[in-house]
């Protein structure tokens, strides 16, 4: 469990940076797309500053506790998370009910992937 808090941590880290690289020029009108494309790969560079060190550290390979399958899961599910927030406070677009039984179904993923697991 040691390696696990860092790596989750890197990876809400990275994923802020992400998904406001992917998300936040939508909703700037008066950007031209030259512009969107800029300024979204400057903010995510640190993601890569981010994503790099948290998948070294979470990976068997490198003292990790994680298969790669295993890392892309949780990444995934995180994403949800922060992407959830990003949608509300910062996009000011609701949350469906089907949008959370679709998140709901990804989280259940991480689930089954350690399900089994040997530490």
């Amino acid at each position: 469990m040691g390696r696990i808090l860092p790596t989750v941590l890197l990876l809400i880290a990275s994923n802020a940076f992400m998904t406001f690289a992917w998300y936040y020029h939508v909703k700037q009108k008066g950007w031209a797309l030259v512009t969107a494309i800029v300024v979204s790969w400057l903010i995510a560079l640190p993601e890569y500053i981010l994503q790099v060190p948290a998948n070294r550290l979470g990976h068997l390979e490198h003292g990790g506790p994680m298969t790669l399958p295993q890392l892309k899961i949780v990444q995934e599910a995180i994403t949800l998370v922060v992407f959830s927030v990003f949608s509300v406070l910062v996009a000011k677009e609701k949350l469906r009910a089907n949008d959370a039984v679709a998140f709901g179904l990804i989280f259940l993923a991480v689930v089954v992937s350690f399900w089994g697991r040997k530490g």
